[in-house]
């Protein structure tokens, strides 16, 4: 599998290969109410096609997709830290491709490369020497 960056000029075409892994993303990684999502799919499209977040994707050997991500960047005074925002399909994550991922964000300046997830996922995730940090908690006002 290989992960490659999508450019904003070639999104318009690449979005309905790419929409169902980043909904299933939306659905499966943050199951809660729509009054605490802080974007939706439509909103995550104009990120991208922006130029504010980045598309990746994961393809086979024929260029087939079989999932996709994003990722924002936020730059602190000490570091410039990618953020995975969403990241959907099967298959996908190994050591390999996490590996192709830190350089992707590495070329893009990043210093860090972070995730929020459910416990599932950190579980997951420390399996790539992530780190849990904080607990993100919040209440709608």
């Amino acid at each position: 599998m290989k992960i490659t960056t999508v450019d904003p000029n070639h999104l318009h075409q690449t979005w309905t290969l790419v929409k169902d892994y980043i909904e299933s993303a939306l659905t499966e990684g943050y199951p809660y109410p729509d009054e605490f999502r802080d974007y939706n799919i439509d909103h995550i499209k104009q990120f991208v096609v922006s130029g504010q977040w980045l598309l990746v994707v994961a393809v086979d050997e024929t260029n087939k997709v079989h999932g996709a991500g994003t990722i924002s960047f936020i730059t602190t005074p000490n570091h410039k830290n990618a953020v995975i925002t969403t990241v959907g399909g099967k298959f996908i994550t190994s050591k390999d491709t996490f590996e192709q991922l830190k350089e992707i964000v590495t070329a893009f300046g990043a210093t860090k490369l972070q995730a929020f997830g459910r416990p599932s996922m950190v579980r997951y995730l420390q399996r790539f020497a992530f780190e849990p940090r904080n607990t993100l908690m919040e209440v709608k006002l």
